[in-house]
């Protein structure tokens, strides 16, 4: 008994170390299916994250396609990260994903640094100077001889919009300069803001002598 007991135990113990491996192979296969799965899952969310971007660096800040485009260095380096298999694939991903949404974060963060456009925010500088000019030409027509402007009155309204811009033009480089990059004045709308004044006055000087 004990002689036919051997072979039985070895076939029992084989049988056991046989099926231990074939659940550690089920197991593992369908461990692997569900990383393959939640990898399909992140480079969905990846693509979605990833598009909007492209197409703000493109559209909006004007980046060129080119520099967009994966280079083959960067190629060959992506392709060696994903090669272990399904697992560093989702590792990856998750990593691109966290790269995504500081990419977010930075954009937003950029773009409520800097809410106005240059030439909105230099008309915050050059209004207030063409608003200076306008009342300074009216109080010289309103304290002028009725029916004529002096000599000097001309004068300050040709010279006067010259000034305004000039101290617009220094006051923006003071406010916003400073850095490496080169401050943009937008000099046709300084100029004309400065040079409205000039317009109005003209206008209103010209229906006040057809009204009289």
């Amino acid at each position: 008994m004990t002689d036919e007991q051997g072979p039985w135990a070895d076939y029992v113990a084989a049988a056991q170390r046989l099926d231990a491996v074939r659940r550690a192979a089920t197991t593992a296969a369908s461990e692997q299916v569900a990383t393959v799965q939640a990898a399909q899952q992140e480079l969905a969310s990846v693509r979605a994250r990833l598009a909007p971007q492209h197409a703000r660096l493109m559209q909006d800040l004007g980046v060129p396609a080119a520099t967009l485009t994966p280079q083959p260095a960067e190629q060959a380096l992506a392709a060696q990260s994903v090669a272990a298999g399904p697992e560093a694939i989702l590792a990856v991903l998750r990593q691109a994903r966290g790269t995504a949404d500081a990419a977010d974060a930075a954009m937003l963060q950029s773009g409520a640094a800097t809410p106005w456009r240059p030439w909105a925010r230099n008309l915050l500088v050059y209004g207030p100077f063409a608003a200076a000019v306008l009342i300074v030409q009216i109080v010289l027509y309103l304290v002028a001889p009725s029916g004529s402007l002096p000599t000097y009155a001309l004068l300050c309204g040709l010279s006067m919009p010259l000034l305004a811009f000039g101290l617009g033009w220094l006051t923006i480089g003071f406010v916003y300069g400073g850095g490496q990059a080169k401050v943009d004045r937008t000099p046709l709308v300084g100029a004309i803001a400065c040079l409205t004044p000039v317009l109005l006055t003209c206008m209103g000087v010209g229906l006040l002598a057809f009204i009289r």
